[in-house]
């Protein structure tokens, strides 16, 4: 993979993201395109549960003590026998500090209880994505041998949500919730069997209905306990010089496991590494890491540990560094490759690590605690390992090593989408660990890159953020005046508008076009590209009046400039067309959209995208004018054209489908629309993915046909999952949400007004 990274791409090529013109949605795109068509999964109902499924941890290495009334409290709670739990779900929460043995209670638990279950299922909670990627990764075990890598996550996610309600009696484990509101809509929907949840805060669980049970330190007896078990070491080995180990270690676990595998692996004693621990606490105490008084006790571990590694790897404290800045779990392996000059060196350093239990080793990912994170990220000018220097250059690391790791193109290669999501929440942890001043180089690109990977899933309110910050990282590394800087101000724009935000993305087109004009001047590509770009925005606003002036002049100055048969001014005479038809004015519409069909053919050929475009709204447009036997024969042609030229399952294809069920619609020929349109959702939903915007268009549609038909049995429930879809992909707010529910309302009112009028 070439991980050069090139700069982002210019103005010119930012305008080129706008939409086609009239009823086209989407990202145009030109030349060839290869697309992955995911596999139609079957029906969450016909997939039985395997006996005993579950993708638990492994459980602890060691004996479970000291959390008796908490596994009997669980039991009580979540036992699926007991007579609560077999009336409705259940739902109990675990809640108290990093590294207080949560997880490891939440897994004994799960473990001793796999048989209760028709399947028990592990979920990274840590983030809305995290617990997205672990729901997708039952509908990945749930369809062995199926190739879903090309599927997003969001839609592997919905498939398990319902499988998981067609096959009840099971078990989710949220590990690590990092606020109630991630896994409400979860708790919410899913009712036919139990959630365990673990998670450091301790209120809001009340509010989702959840049982609340508070993990606290182990009791000294239990923590002896634990620490000779981690230390290889049995009970008469030094009583008391354990006793005051583990109550100099804040009887906290992960501090617990941390000095007994120090212990184990260097055949020390507790009287020599308490007296190692004690006389350097004084050093240890000026770091408290978090601000808890429990992770200054990790400081702690953590110095006593990093000496004697440092001693025989100085790579593995320099990764632990590196790896500070990233997510605490499922750390790609992978990522770690190259922070080393020498070849493999990284293996044996992880595997130091993880012999320190300062890491989790798997096959292909490692794990921190945030704990020992949060210590490595903090400066302690007493503490050799961790110098503002050998922080900062781990900082910078990380980020180059994430930069490194990004797919190319991440809109259109469905095949890097997987990395892209295993990288997400890496890049949103090093982003909040780091302030947007110490951004670097590598920093914008990747800021710049995952907006548009987020952009591509739908996800336009994450995206806005990092491009917000992408904008502002160019404008303080390269100038506000700097080709990059407006082309990241551009991207910006663009997502503001697809977010439906035009009081955002307007203002900011609008000064772009100033500063281009003052930058490049007027006839500059990059001017016209934006000024194309606030044309589209004005569309979207309702603002015609100001739409066609500014793209007369593009035209005009695209023919001034590069000469009528430039693909820039076929595709701007196209624009222009678009937006007469718009306004309703066809006279004007239809002999420009005639000669760019004309000019495309005799400079693009017959099959060029271009061109195909141009005939499709050309159809469009002679459908608008009532001329639909030339509407319907010109779509079928192209219809013909677009699967010839590019496949039977290319998004073209899917639009140019749905078009024609539109025509059809149109004509009043019902036989054929509705067929075609359902034809259209399906594969869109394939294609492109549940949450892509056109296919709320192609349900939308779809109801309306349906609606045509009297056939009020689909058109209701079709309408209701356009709005639930919208509200989900979209939010509450945003434009195309506001139809979906305006389209749900004008039925539920025509339908009252009949009823109304058939009241006896």
């Amino acid at each position: 993979m070439d991980n050069t990274s090139p700069e982002p791409p210019g103005l010119a090529t930012a305008g080129d993201r706008s939409p086609a013109v009239g009823i086209n949605q989407g990202i145009v795109n030109t030349g060839d395109t290869t697309v992955q068509v995911p596999l139609v999964l079957p029906s969450p109902a016909d997939v039985p549960a395997p006996h005993g499924m579950h993708n638990l941890p492994r459980p602890v290495g060691h004996p479970f003590v000291g959390r008796v009334a908490e596994m009997a409290a669980l039991e009580r709670a979540l036992q699926p026998r007991n007579e609560r739990a077999a009336r409705h779900v259940v739902t109990q929460a675990v809640s108290g500090l990093g590294g207080i043995g949560k997880s490891t209670l939440a897994l004994h638990f799960a473990h001793g209880h796999r048989s209760d279950y028709t399947a028990v299922w592990w979920i990274d909670a840590e983030t809305p994505e995290t617990i997205t990627s672990s729901l997708g990764q039952l509908t990945v075990r749930g369809n062995p041998g199926t190739n879903t890598s090309g599927v997003p996550s969001a839609v592997l996610a919905e498939w398990a949500l319902a499988w998981l309600d067609t096959h009840p009696g099971w078990l989710l484990v949220f590990d690590n919730v990092t606020h109630p509101d991630h896994v409400a809509p979860y708790l919410a929907r899913l009712t036919s069997g139990n959630h365990l949840i673990t998670s450091r805060l301790t209120y809001g669980w009340h509010d989702l209905d959840a049982t609340p049970l508070h993990l606290d330190v182990l009791t000294p007896s239990a923590a002896t306990s634990l620490l000779h078990q981690l230390a290889g070491l049995d009970d008469s080995s030094e009583p008391t010089a354990a006793r005051e180990l583990a109550d100099e270690l804040g009887c906290l676990p992960l501090a617990l496991e941390q000095a007994g595998a120090y212990i184990r692996r260097t055949r020390d004693t507790y009287s020599s590494y308490l007296h190692r621990f004690r006389t350097k606490a004084a050093r240890m105490l000026g770091t408290p890491g978090n601000g808890d008084p429990h992770g200054v006790t990790i400081a702690r571990t953590w110095r006593v540990t990093l000496d004697t590694i440092a001693e025989r790897d100085p790579l593995a404290v320099r990764l632990l560094h590196v790896m500070a800045w990233f997510a605490p779990h499922a750390i790609p392996r992978a990522l770690l490759a190259n922070a080393s000059d020498e070849e493999d060196a990284e293996l044996d350093a992880l595997a130091l690590l993880n012999d320190f239990s300062m890491i989790t080793l798997s096959e292909k990912t490692a794990d921190i605690h945030r704990l020992v994170q949060a210590v490595a990220r903090t400066a302690d000018a007493d503490d050799p390992h961790r110098t503002e220097l050998a922080i900062q250059e781990a900082q910078f690391t990380s980020a180059t090593l994430l930069h490194n790791a990004l797919p190319n193109d991440p809109t259109a290669n469905l095949a890097g989408w997987p990395c892209w999501r295993a990288l997400l929440p890496h890049i949103d942890a090093y982003l909040t660990h780091t302030h947007p001043n110490t951004d670097t180089t590598d920093t914008f690109k990747i800021l710049f890159q995952t907006s548009q990977f987020l952009w591509s899933q739908g996800q336009v309110t994450q995206a806005a953020r990092y491009a917000n910050r992408s904008a502002a990282t160019s404008a303080r590394i390269k100038g506000e005046d700097h080709r990059v800087t407006l082309a990241s101000r551009m991207n910006l724009a663009d997502i503001y508008r697809d977010a439906g935000d035009l009081d955002h993305a307007i203002p900011l087109y609008e000064q772009i076009v100033s500063d281009s004009i003052r930058i490049f001047g007027k006839d500059h590509s990059n001017t016209l590209a934006v000024r194309n770009n606030l044309a589209y925005a004005y569309r979207e606003a309702g603002k015609l009046e100001q739409v066609i002036p500014i793209l007369k002049q593009n035209l005009a100055d695209r023919i001034r400039i590069h000469g009528p048969d430039h693909h820039d001014t076929l595709s701007a005479r196209h624009n222009l067309s678009g937006a007469y038809r718009e306004a309703g004015d066809l006279g004007r519409a239809l002999p420009l959209l005639k000669q760019d069909l004309a000019d495309s053919v005799r400079v693009l050929g017959e099959d060029h995208e271009h061109t195909l475009r141009c005939r499709e709204n050309l159809a469009d447009a002679y459908l608008e004018a009532g001329n639909l036997s030339q509407a319907l024969s010109l779509l079928k042609r192209t219809l013909n054209d677009t699967i010839r030229a590019f496949s039977q399952t290319h998004p073209r294809t899917v639009h140019l489908r749905f078009h024609l069920a539109h025509a059809y619609l149109e004509a009043g020929n019902l036989g054929r629309a509705i067929p075609l349109y359902e034809q259209a959702l399906a594969e869109g939903i394939r294609v492109l993915g549940e949450d892509h915007a056109d296919n709320l268009a192609y349900r939308s549609h779809l109801a309306a046909a349906y609606l045509a038909a009297r056939d009020l049995g689909r058109a209701i429930p079709t309408l209701e999952k356009n709005l639930a879809e919208s509200i989900r992909v979209f939010g509450e707010d945003h434009p195309k949400t506001h139809e979906a529910r305006d389209s749900v309302e004008y039925l539920r009112t025509i339908l009252a007004q009949i009823f109304q009028r058939t009241r006896p």
